[in-house]
């Protein structure tokens, strides 16, 4: 797609930044006698990603793409705070996310961050109203408000008939947009989504995909996808393979397309 006027080419600082990212993972330890056997006293440790940089201008989206396993996931999390690197830094307007308390990380995230999940963390003892407004709550913000911003929403992502089921009566498609809606609310500075159409009809992605084109109008979005028309809402495209970017095939890629 053609680049949107105000984007990464005249756009200010970066709002998010990873500078030679390392991210490493202990395995689940070996049984104790096999372990023992072969001298293994810890469990082996696995590298997600390998030295990583990459800066999210706002106004930008940007796609990651690769394989399964290729760090993809890894990455937005630690673009979100979730997780800290193992190795290099990842900074918020500015920043240090190391440098903050868990506590300080999780506010931030609440206040500026909307991330959405493969795997959606819906309640399913509150409505999909309830679920969308359920950061608000920790912001402070009142009943009414919450309420108000909540249906909004919905019925932005095509739930405006669904606004008082809870998720064990929502399809797996309608799940992903409560969830989609949720990460929208608290109108974040970053949005983060992995995969986030991958449970969506054509029509009901086309949909989605267009808010997240319309929330890049004033803020950075995220997205990891193996889905090209998810990538082709991109600004750029970013490829991972085996935790780190392929420059060669980055470079191949146009604005907005995968290779």
């Amino acid at each position: 797609m053609a680049v949107r006027s105000g984007s990464q080419r005249d756009s200010p600082p970066p709002i998010a930044r990873a500078d030679g990212v390392t991210k490493r993972y202990r395995r689940g330890s070996e049984p104790g006698r096999v372990g023992r056997l072969f001298g293994r006293s810890t469990p082996p440790e696995v590298t997600a990603l390998e030295d990583v940089s990459l800066a999210i201008g706002s106004n930008e989206i940007v796609g990651l793409a690769g394989p399964s396993g290729s760090g993809k996931s890894t990455l937005l999390h630690l673009l979100a705070g979730l997780e800290l690197p193992s190795e290099g830094t990842v900074t918020f307007q500015g920043t240090d996310l190391g440098t903050l308390s868990t506590r300080k990380r999780t506010r931030l995230r609440l206040e500026h961050v909307g991330i959405v999940f493969q795997h959606f963390h819906l309640l399913d003892s509150l409505s999909a109203r309830g679920n969308v407004a359920l950061p608000l709550v920790e912001l402070g913000v009142s009943k009414s408000e919450r309420r108000h911003r909540a249906t909004e929403l919905l019925e932005r992502v095509g739930l405006e008939d669904r606004v008082t089921h809870r998720p064990g009566e929502l399809s797996g498609g309608e799940q992903q947009r409560v969830a989609i809606a949720r990460a929208l609310v608290t109108d974040p500075t970053l949005v983060i989504a992995d995969e986030p159409t991958g449970e969506l009809d054509t029509e009901t992605g086309l949909t989605v995909l267009e808010q997240f084109e319309r929330v890049a109008d004033d803020r950075a979005v995220v997205l990891a996808s193996h889905d090209q028309p998810t990538l082709d809402i991109a600004d750029r495209v970013v490829r991972l393979r085996d935790g780190r970017i392929d420059e060669e095939a980055t470079a191949r890629a146009p604005s907005g397309t995968e290779t």
